[in-house]
């Protein structure tokens, strides 16, 4: 099994450029999959579900090919969301299981809905909605306590390279590496330019015309390229701990919500109670939570996501079914003979059964 293992991880250095080629591709066709054929919906979540792991796991074989190769210099600076999290999990064994586990759950999790809808009940389908949204609270609070600082999402390191400049350790060029010595010997200067040494006379064709505006003020040129208090900061430090009961609490509300939530919609209510509550706790967790310092970028995006995540509520529950859904179905039925526009209805209409039928497709 560890052979065979090799040879892919081995195979997959070496073509780097086609398999990621192949994810592009298969992710884009899992758009438009819903709605042709029976039972699309499966197959289209089925296929996005094995290209989240499979790229999960060759992030991280490509992760540690790049940091081994002496030769591999990125051209852009990580970012702070992905510095924070590579050190967490290079620090602590237990927050990398952890939040790889509670990743390969969100991959996964509407697939094993669909399967249960298919094979059990609905009380039986609903029980195990709520059992992984036990398993993935539990998971949350265990990150929690590790790091005693806001959780981050996703709570591991994202793919900010190109995996076709990854070295597939051959001699060949690459646009991000930086050779580690100089060339032994510079190229020879052909015989018909080793006298060329005075200029032609600019033509005016050729010449470039003034410019149009004053140049850019050195201090607006230099200011994008200087370092940041984030870019000197240690990893673990760009996430203040959590300081007061008051920042723990909104942290514990905001990431048992969604299992109280799944809790509340299991028992069959059919009113806006479920709702009603999850965005209640929404609300008091965003009121709890401390004010982010200027200098804390990481925690900032992090806080703007959660508040720009509040528009799923307009997705769930009675707002879907009495004002988001009849103002999509009506455009999608305007749109329908409408040249390109017309393509976007016919999708909109393939998937609104589908947020009706499954929890997971607007699962907070």
């Amino acid at each position: 099994m560890s052979s065979a293992l090799a040879r892919y991880e081995s195979f997959l250095v070496a073509h780097v450029s086609t398999i990621s080629s192949l994810e592009s591709s298969l992710r884009s066709i899992t758009w438009i999959l819903p709605g042709r054929f029976k039972d699309a919906e499966l197959a289209s979540e089925a296929l996005s579900a094995i290209l989240n792991v499979m790229s999960m796991y060759h992030d991280t074989l490509l992760a540690r090919v790049a940091q081994t190769d002496p030769k591999y210099k990125p051209l852009i600076p990580s970012s702070a969301h992905t510095r924070y999290t590579r050190a967490w999990c290079e620090r602590d064994a237990r927050y990398k299981w952890a939040a790889r586990a509670l990743e390969l759950i969100r991959f996964t999790e509407l697939l094993m809905e669909m399967g249960l809808r298919r094979r059990v009940s609905r009380k039986t389908r609903w029980r195990g909605i709520v059992f992984l949204e036990a398993i993935k609270a539990l998971l949350r609070i265990v990150l929690l306590r590790i790091t005693r600082r806001p959780l981050v999402s996703p709570p591991i390191p994202e793919r900010e390279f190109d995996p076709e400049n990854i070295p597939a350790g051959s001699d060949t060029s690459s646009p991000t590496l930086a050779p580690s010595s100089p060339p032994s010997s510079l190229p020879s200067t052909p015989d018909h330019l080793k006298n060329n040494h005075i200029p032609l006379p600019p033509h005016p064709l050729l010449t470039p015309p003034p410019p149009a505006h004053s140049p850019i003020p050195v201090e607006e040129f230099l200011l994008p390229k200087a370092l940041t208090t984030s870019s000197v900061k240690a990893p673990t430090s760009l996430v203040k701990p959590l300081a007061s009961p008051k920042e723990w609490l909104s942290e514990v509300i905001y990431h048992v919500r969604p299992l109280v939530y799944a809790i509340m919609l299991s028992s069959g209510r059919k009113d806006n109670k479920p709702l009603m509550t999850a965005l209640a706790m929404e609300l008091l967790a965003l009121n709890l939570r401390r004010v982010p310092s200027q200098s804390s970028a990481l925690e900032r995006s992090e806080y703007a996501r959660r508040d720009r995540d509040i528009l799923w509520y307009l997705l769930r529950g009675s707002i879907w079914d009495t004002w988001t859904r009849p103002k999509l179905e009506s455009f999608a039925n305007r749109t329908a003979h409408t040249p390109l526009i017309g393509v976007f209805g016919a999708l909109l209409k393939d998937w609104i059964p589908l947020i009706d039928e499954y929890y997971y497709y607007t699962a907070p």
